[in-house]
């Protein structure tokens, strides 16, 4: 799992989706982190933590899904997409990200970290005596494939 990044203002976790051992390519992952401010919501007082989740899908698009804690207890969601005409991209170019407007939430691949952030945000900032924004954003899902998380 890459490190966290800071962006306008959030700490972002970030996971990785792809079935390349090598990666995700550094050309894509520069390009969807350059269209992460767009997916971010204004800041509303509860902590700037966001989690994202940058896939490369292997009909070769790729997708960038931010979800941010806001009110508190709720995920706020906003999508990019490269590559995928289906969802509006202009061409194939998996670099060339658009902000998606469908209300999709992500495909099954992309939503493992969600259980997993969840529990992290309830023990670290809703259950603890003290909120710990650091301690949330160290918890990370473990690293390893998502389609054999059960």
């Amino acid at each position: 799992m890459p490190p966290p990044i800071e962006t306008a203002g959030r700490r972002i976790k970030r996971y990785h989706v792809t079935t390349d051992p090598a990666g995700i390519e550094p050309e894509i992952e520069a390009a969807a982190y350059a269209m992460l401010p767009r997916l971010l919501p204004e800041p509303d007082g509860t902590p700037p933590a966001t989690f994202a989740v940058l896939h490369r899908a292997g009909d070769g698009s790729a997708y960038l899904c931010a979800y941010s804690w806001v009110w508190d207890n709720v995920l706020h969601f906003r999508a990019a997409a490269a590559g995928q005409p289906v969802l509006g991209c202009p061409d194939r170019d998996a670099t060339n990200f658009v902000v998606t407007e469908r209300p999709w939430i992500g495909c099954v691949w992309e939503l493992p970290p969600i259980l997993h952030e969840r529990d992290a945000w309830v023990r670290h900032l809703l259950a603890s005596d003290v909120p710990d924004l650091d301690a949330y954003m160290t918890d990370c899902l473990p690293g390893g494939t998502t389609g054999d998380r059960t």
